[in-house]
């Protein structure tokens, strides 16, 4: 396989075990069932890393929003005040 690098790594014996009894049933070998291994891992900390960023976000826009509103309800009661009043008037 072009472009691989083989590495080195220390597991205890016991999760040496369970990976290769699950790399058998799966047909493949160490190196295969570890490659496979790490590149869900990487892909699932990413997910997590887009996760915390889009509820950082989230939280951040609450508070803008929740500014927005704050400010605006003053204007949008007088604006219903004018109207009421002009409505009144046409009575």
């Amino acid at each position: 396989m072009p472009g691989v690098k083989r590495i080195m790594i220390s597991l205890p014996e016991s999760l040496l075990a369970e990976v290769d009894g699950l790399a058998t049933l799966e047909r493949r070998n160490r190196s295969e069932f570890i490659r496979e291994a790490m590149k869900l891992y990487i892909t699932e900390r990413k997910r997590r890393n887009i996760r915390e960023q889009m509820k950082r976000g989230y939280q951040e826009m609450a508070s803008i929003n929740l500014a927005l509103a704050v400010e605006n309800y003053d204007v949008e009661n007088e604006a219903q005040r004018y109207y009421d009043d002009r409505l009144a008037e046409c009575k």
